[in-house]
């Protein structure tokens, strides 16, 4: 798996952008989250990827002064109502913990979870263990990770050994008492 393949799978995730309008009030441009009814000042958000619902299809670009949207070689500019979409971002110690597991134990991780209704952009902490290794070749403990979809709380503990071979043990449990365990142990090198 190449990293524009583990890209597609974490682009394709539920949840991977906040959705709503834009409003146009006291010179200033205002983001109405929909999922949450909160507003915020788009200018938070200025020089990040940010997608404008027109002529019925999303279009990309990066948002810079004044509601000015940067497509490519074209530059749109809000209008009052738009429907906008802001891609979030990972909490970087997860972000971190996917760029370090191997291919196997990524697919297995956010599929599984995707499979009990959470997406990788649920996740409120995450403690990464392997940021503490360095360069060492015998690495082992626990990454813990806590997600939120608005329905359910899902703990996740991340038990992984690698040396001469690499295992990876995830757990994960509701708050409704639902487990699931998945384990993966391959050859490394």
């Amino acid at each position: 798996m190449n990293r524009q393949q583990r890209l597609n799978l974490i682009e394709q995730q539920s949840r991977a952008y906040m959705e709503g309008n834009v409003e146009f009030i006291n010179n200033q441009w205002v983001f109405f989250d929909q999922e949450t009814d909160e507003a915020s000042s788009l200018e938070e958000y200025r020089q990040q990827e940010i997608e404008v619902f027109r002529l019925k299809r999303w279009r990309k670009g990066v948002l810079s002064l004044n509601g000015q949207i940067h497509c490519g070689s074209d530059l749109l500019h809000l209008k009052d109502q738009d429907q906008i979409r802001i891609k979030k971002h990972l909490v970087f110690s997860l972000e971190s913990l996917l760029e370090e597991v191997n291919d196997d134990a990524f697919v297995q991780f956010i599929t599984s979870l995707n499979s009990i209704d959470f997406s990788i952009f649920d996740c409120i902490y995450c403690y990464n263990q392997l940021t503490f290794f360095g360069d060492e070749t015998r690495k082992s403990g626990v990454n813990f990770m806590i997600f939120d979809n608005q329905e359910h709380i899902c703990s996740v503990q991340h038990h992984f050994f690698y040396y001469e071979k690499e295992t990876d043990r995830f757990e994960f449990t509701l708050n409704s008492g639902k487990r699931m365990v998945i384990e993966k142990i391959s050859s490394s090198g």
